[in-house]
Formats: C-alpha cells, sequence, structure tokens
C-alpha cells in the first residue's frame, strides 16, 4: 500500500511539473506546403504571423534586453519575409489571402499571453525554436521542390534568416540573456 501511495506521489510531482513547464509551439506547417504554391504561401505567411504576433507580446511582456531585441528583430524580418512571399506569390499569378493564424498558433499566442512574468521568456523561446526550425524545413523544401519558381526563389532567400533566428533563439536559451549583437 505504501509502495502504491509513494508511486502515485511521485507520478503526481512528476506530471505536475511537466506541465507547469508545458509550453506550445504552434504546429508545423502542412507537408503539401512544402511543394505546393498554395499551401506553401499560406503556411510561410500563417508561419511569419506568428512570429511577429509572439515577438510583440515579447516585446509587451519580457523585462530581459536580450528578448526584446530578439523580438524587435523577428518582427522586422518576418515582416519582410511575408512581404516577399506576397511579392513572389503575386509575380506566380496568385492572389493569396492575408496571413491567417491556424487554431494551434493561436493555442501558442494565448499561452504567451496568460504566461506570468517569471515564465514568460522560458517560454516565448521554447516556442520560437521549434517555430523556427519548422519554418525552416518549410522554405528549405520548397526551395528545392516548390511548383512556382518565384516562391522558390523567396523561400531560398529566408533560409539564411531563419537560420539566423534559430541561432539567436538557441543562444537566448542557452541562458546568454543578455544583449545580443548582430541584431
Amino acid at each position: 500500500m505504501m509502495k502504491l501511495v509513494n508511486t502515485i506521489a511521485a507520478a503526481t510531482l512528476m506530471f505536475g511539473t511537466a506541465a507547469s513547464l508545458a509550453q506550445t509551439p504552434p504546429p508545423p506547417p502542412p507537408m503539401e506546403a512544402k511543394s505546393s504554391a498554395v499551401a506553401y504561401v499560406a503556411a510561410a505567411g500563417a508561419g511569419d504571423l506568428f512570429e511577429i504576433n509572439s515577438s510583440q507580446i515579447a516585446l509587451q511582456k519580457s523585462q530581459n534586453a536580450g528578448v526584446r531585441s530578439f523580438a524587435s528583430m523577428l518582427i522586422k524580418h518576418h515582416t519582410k519575409t511575408t512581404a516577399a512571399t506576397m511579392k513572389a506569390a503575386k509575380k506566380a499569378g496568385m492572389s493569396p489571402p492575408p496571413p491567417a493564424l491556424d487554431p494551434g498558433a493561436t493555442a501558442s499566442i494565448n499561452e504567451l499571453q496568460s504566461a506570468s512574468a517569471t515564465d514568460f521568456d522560458r517560454i516565448y523561446l521554447a516556442q520560437q525554436i521549434p517555430a523556427h526550425q519548422a519554418a525552416l524545413d518549410l522554405h528549405q523544401s520548397y526551395a528545392t521542390g516548390g511548383d512556382q519558381a518565384a516562391l522558390r526563389t523567396s523561400a531560398k532567400a529566408a533560409v539564411p534568416i531563419v537560420k539566423q533566428h534559430i541561432a539567436a533563439a538557441t543562444k537566448l536559451q542557452g541562458g546568454k540573456m543578455g544583449a545580443m549583437s548582430g541584431m
């Protein structure tokens, strides 16, 4: 009986701790976005919109200069990549709707909005890394196998930007949360 009580207590402690550390990265883009122009434009736009919106929240909530600098960089860069993607889509004869968040990205945004001041930076960065890894996969895949040349060029141009973001987020997450250089 005591062993069962200890097991339950340990499980409660373990799962309780895991729940308090949870963060919800937005879901990866659909597979068809790696080769289909319509799906790519929607996924790239949604990814940029998540980065912009989550970073606007970071500017409001983070007290860390490094995180705030990172967030400002993301807003600037993702605004530019959205414009480049839309321009390339129009060059390809498309009329894409404005970017929109899917329910998973909306849940991630909601998590940031409700995060405590002490948890915010950790949750924000824990969302940024997988979101940018998914974006990197999307852009690299479309750049090599996409069905529209103008969008392949735009996707290829986004790759080094996303790699820069992953490196900066990883550095911040690794405990070097001072002001970031080169942003």
